[in-house]
């Protein structure tokens, strides 16, 4: 019997994914070409917000080049893990309190994808599903970022 490998094609397919959603968000954000940033962040050069899921990092990027950064970050814990792809920033809110984890407070919150954000929050603990910074780089994410910005998460 031969045995197939499922996880390299699982990384195939999902990095399809990952570089077709990142053309989306290309001609959704108006901007030409998907090539990697020069920058070591392994993100789009549409990126403005670049998230490492295998290092825990992140940086804030413009035109491909790092501007800020690499900060560490929490992501998602196993059950429920922050999800790979290109997004954009949905929405901001500087003193959100979550309604799904008893009011729990997060600051400097930039909603990208559904209930995933960049807040502040500790860094040696993973999230819900979310990015966790520190109080400085969380900070800087809230008043970099605006409404609309390329947000891309790979592994």
């Amino acid at each position: 019997m031969v045995r197939i490998p499922v996880m390299p094609i699982i990384q195939t397919v999902k990095s399809g994914v990952i570089v077709l959603l990142g053309a989306a968000a290309l001609l959704l954000a108006g901007t030409a070409g998907a090539s990697a940033a020069p920058s070591g962040a392994s993100c789009i050069s549409a990126a403005r917000a670049c998230v490492d899921l295998s290092t825990q990092q992140a940086w804030l990027m413009r035109d491909g080049n790092v501007i800020y950064g690499p900060v560490p970050v929490a992501t998602g814990k196993a059950s429920a893990p922050t999800a790979p792809g290109t997004f954009q920033v949905l929405w901001k809110d500087l003193h959100h309190r979550s309604s799904l984890f008893h009011n729990a407070p997060m600051p400097y919150s930039v909603f990208f994808h559904g209930g995933d954000a960049f807040h502040e929050d500790s860094v040696t603990v993973r999230s819900n599903g979310c990015v966790h910074l520190t109080h400085s780089a969380a900070q800087t994410f809230y008043n970099t970022l605006h409404v609309g910005d390329v947000v891309q998460v790979v592994h």
